[in-house]
């Protein structure tokens, strides 16, 4: 009964580990009776509820936040629900703060669990969930309790942790992967495979996936030279053996579901009208970067544009609102607005994706770019032209799904990068064009685009009339005011230390903006 108590408890630890409360729907979509045994839960009930409650939310804050963010959408349909205008308030960073780190709790508490039960598989699993939450935890928010987070449950443990730097998070979340990955070394055996929503408890696809994250991360902290990111990187792709990566778009992390609720994906209960049609339309920005015009004439698309989205019934071309726009631009804007595909989208058996082997492919081109890895532009280019690719077949499989079929062929990717979209000889800026194409092979994987743009910097964003935060688009979420209030000498730390005030101006220590300042 104890482990019962803890488990269900897990998500207040969070509130007086972090200083914040807890999500309100936390036990909601975390609890599965019908996998749970009352008065003695195991390390590997955990399991199941944390994916799948996970993976939901992963879609909810890609459509919520950051498609709206990154001009992917904006919803126009009203004033109601501004957050393509950065109308971002206290509610919204408590809220986004509460999910990760309640999560990140729950994976530790799943983690020391398995230690006591000696299930190795399941610790290891828990450590990489663990750095994919924290991960986007000080991606949002900058600097964040990791050193001493969660001791909340221990004997003597602070209720007031200190911030670590971000630098000093990353090194704790490299440490993390590298255990993680030695542990998946042993070739543990989990029990019951059918707990596991991404796997099905094999061991090597954890560990692919548990070191295509490190790629991620490394890749984020790249502009900054004391990571020694090219080092680094070098290391892993030259010990395949300890180190496997992704290989094909079979490795996702996709979380796939049955159809039989609570099996379901987030928009399943949505109609058209509350999904799309009201609001959340494809944007000008979107628009221009699938769409080849010519004097007012669509000549050709994006083979995933209408995957992603709908011409609006009105029309047959392809039309964009604005993002940012004021309310008197609003309605102009809105008038016959391409669609996000309400069909793929709210299938009950839509994936959620958390890390592709597309991603994996543009870090390694921006990589050879760069000098990190061997190969130059020629290898950078290859890898390039893999992700393109990859992207192409891994919407194909979703494409099935539209009301009219979209098919993507192997003919359909050729011409695609041999395109002025995507030709790699057809842009001098190489750079950019990596980056633009990573940010539209992202579309639906959860905050990743907003991460990218604000590492990168492109695409180069058109930032609306109506906009608030004096028309900048956020640099991070600001901290929620409970984690202030109740931790206020270590929140004033993170803020000095970061440079700036506890707003959505202030950049994050790995991105463009703080770098080059």
């Amino acid at each position: 009964m104890k482990r019962l108590h803890t488990f269900v408890t897990g998500c207040l630890l969070a509130a007086s580990l972090l200083g914040t409360s807890c999500t309100t729907n936390f036990e909601d979509i975390n609890t599965n009776p019908n996998k749970m045994t009352v008065g003695d839960i195991e390390a590997s009930r955990m399991l199941e509820p944390i994916i799948y409650g996970a993976s939901k939310q992963w879609q909810y804050y890609t459509w919520y936040w950051n498609d709206e963010l990154i001009q992917f959408t904006a919803f126009t349909g009203g004033t109601t629900r501004q957050e393509h205008r950065y109308f971002i308030s206290d509610q919204d960073w408590k809220g986004v703060w509460n999910f990760y780190s309640s999560y990140a709790n729950n994976t530790l508490h799943m983690a020391s669990l398995a230690a006591e039960d000696g299930d190795v598989a399941i610790q290891a699993m828990a450590l990489t969930l663990k750095v994919l939450f924290m991960s986007n935890l000080t991606d949002m928010f900058g600097d964040i309790p990791y050193s001493e987070a969660f001791q909340g449950r221990e004997e003597g443990g602070t209720k007031t942790p200190k911030y670590d730097s971000q630098q000093e998070v990353y090194e704790q979340m490299f440490a993390d992967l590298e255990a993680a990955n030695e542990l998946y070394a042993t070739q543990p055996t989990m029990l019951d495979g059918n707990l596991d929503g991404l796997y099905g408890g094999d061991m090597t696809a954890w560990r692919k996936f548990n070191n295509t994250l490190y790629m991620r991360l490394l890749c984020r902290v790249g502009g900054r030279s004391e990571m020694n990111v090219g080092q680094r990187m070098r290391a892993l792709l030259a010990d395949p053996d300890k180190y496997p990566l992704f290989a094909s778009n079979a490795d996702n992390a996709r979380v796939d579901y049955t159809g039989i609720k609570p099996y379901v994906n987030y928009f399943t209960d949505e109609t058209e009208n509350e999904f799309t049609a009201s609001g959340r339309k494809l944007t000008e920005q979107f628009i221009k970067m699938t769409v080849i015009s010519e004097n007012g004439i669509q000549l050709y698309q994006d083979p995933r544009l209408p995957i992603w989205g709908k011409k609006h019934p009105s029309r047959d071309t392809w039309k964009g609102t604005i993002s940012g726009c004021t309310n008197a631009q609003q309605s102009d804007a809105d008038s016959g607005a391409s669609r996000l595909n309400y069909e793929v989208f709210c299938r009950a058996l839509c994936p959620s994706f958390f890390l592709s082997y597309d991603e994996l492919e543009f870090i390694l081109a921006e990589a050879a770019l760069k000098g990190w890895i061997d190969g130059g532009e020629q290898a950078a280019r290859t890898y390039y032209e893999a992700a393109v690719t990859a992207s192409m077949e891994k919407w194909n499989e979703l494409g099935a799904y539209s009301l009219t079929p979209v098919t993507i062929t192997a003919d359909d990717v050729a011409t695609f990068l041999a395109s002025d979209l995507a030709s790699w000889e057809g842009h001098t800026n190489k750079e950019q064009l990596i980056g633009e194409q990573k940010y539209l092979a992202l579309f639906w994987t959860g905050m990743e685009a907003y991460h990218e743009y604000r590492r990168t910097g492109y695409p180069v964003l058109t930032i609306g009339e109506g906009t608030f935060n004096d028309h900048i688009l956020p640099t991070r979420f600001a901290y929620p005011a409970t984690s202030v209030a109740t931790n206020a000498a270590h929140v004033e730390e993170a803020l000095q230390r970061m440079g700036g005030a506890n707003n959505m101006k202030t950049p994050v220590w790995w991105s463009k903006q703080a770098i080059g300042r």
